[in-house]
């Protein structure tokens, strides 16, 4: 049997593990709520940390915190804020909604902490009470939608934002590498007039250079922090200028620009920044699910696909097949773009769960946004790495494809006639004959006129041959 030891909360004695941080009323919610067996992660439980330390150093700066209680606490909390704590929060995210179980949980590890670093018992709560002092001017329900928020935000910046610039840089390379490999277009999966695959490449590249942007907008969306509004908004126990000095040392920690709510009872009855922040994440899914789908499509075959890309080979693709390759990088983009589809709808749920002054389903909706950044932050980087850096041009297929598509006919309805040229497109799907065989045998046009007319490089500028709308 588990040694244990007897913490005391409001609601009476509880069994605790003996060498637990967290006390009474952790382990309520940890015998109340065994639902999944998934815990906040590393990022959520570095938030709090980063909260309990900022509120410590303001309710010192204003008076309200001894100087040897504060640097107890920041202590502590900058022991969460680094992960050394990590084991001493077991609470399960389907909880209580506002968060409470998770905001005492780190309020309960951090007091014991200080009695621990100070020389005294865990569980007696001294010199440090996780109520009177390490909760000092905050309450879950400002606590918990400011964590969100800081985690979502340095998730952001630290981890999204640098993998998708070194993904775009990637694409803009190949852009280049593959400027001047003329392939066949497709439109509606069919084939349409040529282009050049340094063209396709740069709008994947262009693509997640407007993902970076949005990123950034799904930072300034969450900028401003509950912090400060305590039970309801109205800032009760609260001193007016927590909140401001709360913020100014959480954007010292973090470089994001952090600030307070312009108004207490928006920023905690309502979700709808995070909602921003979710829609954008996953318009970024939609456009690595483009990419990554687009040249899972162009690498296929080897032979009796497109085939017009060669993908790095990474592992064998078959348990019964020898010498199968899939695209298995491009199948993992793909997967984490529709849990994070997925996941945008349990946020847009959740935070449509506002009841007059308070949200009750943030845990899950913390839970869903931050798995989704870390998804996509993670396969961004494999994508690129395992993926996009060694993708080479079959160079020989793509000019193949192009000489045997009908499309190339259409450069020739400015010279002479939309029915004329429909016509050679028939013969060509009826015969099997290249356009450019036809033209020659039907003397269409001169041979050189006809070899301008036909040049697929020109067709892949604005004003190239034919010039034609549609």
């Amino acid at each position: 049997m588990t040694p244990t030891r007897t913490e005391k909360d409001s609601m009476g004695t509880m069994e605790v593990p003996a060498n637990a941080l967290y006390g009474a009323s952790t382990q309520r919610a940890v015998l109340n709520f065994p639902v999944s067996g998934n815990h906040f992660g590393r990022e959520f439980i570095r938030a709090l940390g980063l909260i309990k330390w900022a509120a410590a150093e303001a309710n010192l700066e204003l008076g309200l915190l001894d100087e040897e209680r504060a640097a107890l606490i920041a202590e502590a909390a900058n022991e969460v804020i680094e992960g050394k704590l990590d084991a001493h929060f077991p609470l399960d995210i389907y909880q209580t909604g506002s968060g409470t179980s998770t905001n005492m949980n780190v309020n309960e590890v951090i007091a014991n902490r200080c009695s621990q670093l100070a020389g005294k018992p865990i569980g007696s709560k001294d010199p440090v009470h996780p109520n009177d002092h390490v909760n000092m001017g905050q309450s879950s329900n400002d606590v918990i939608p400011t964590a969100i928020h800081v985690a979502v935000g340095e998730r952001i910046r630290k981890f999204l934002m640098p993998a998708l610039e070194q993904l775009r840089g990637a694409l803009e390379v190949k852009s280049l590498e593959f400027w001047d490999v003329i392939k066949i277009g497709r439109t509606h999966l069919m084939d349409a007039t040529p282009v050049r695959l340094g063209q396709e490449f740069g709008g994947y590249a262009k693509q997640i250079e407007y993902s970076l942007l949005r990123a950034g907008n799904g930072i300034a969306a969450i900028e401003e922090l509950p912090i400060g509004g305590t039970a309801v908004g109205t800032g009760l126990n609260c001193h007016s200028d927590f909140a401001g000095i709360v913020a100014r040392h959480l954007a010292n920690k973090t470089g994001i620009d952090w600030k307070e709510a312009h108004n207490h009872f928006e920023a905690q009855a309502a979700k709808d920044g995070l909602v921003q922040v979710s829609g954008l994440l996953k318009t970024i899914a939609v456009s690595l699910f483009k990419i990554a789908n687009d040249i899972r499509w162009l690498g296929s075959g080897p032979r009796c696909g497109i085939g017009e890309i060669l993908l790095p080979e990474t592992q064998p693709g078959s348990s019964i097949m020898p010498g199968k390759v899939n695209p298995v990088m491009c199948e993992a983009v793909m997967q984490v773009c529709a849990r994070v589809i997925g996941n945008d709808a349990t946020v847009t749920w959740a935070a449509a769960n506002g009841n007059f002054e308070l949200n009750v389903m943030m845990p899950v909706l913390a839970q869903a946004m931050l798995e989704s950044l870390r998804l996509l932050a993670n396969v961004v980087e494999i994508f690129r790495e395992k993926c996009v850096v060694g993708i080479q041009a079959n160079v020989e297929r793509c000019g193949e494809l192009v000489e045997y598509s009908m499309a190339m006919v259409t450069s020739l309805a400015p010279l002479i006639g939309y029915d004329r040229a429909a016509e050679i497109a028939k013969e060509s799907a009826k015969s099997g004959k290249t356009v450019r065989q036809i033209c020659l045998e039907w003397k269409v046009l001169p041979e050189d006129e006809l070899a301008v007319a036909l040049d697929p490089a020109s067709m892949t500028e604005p004003g190239g041959t034919g010039s034609a709308g549609g």
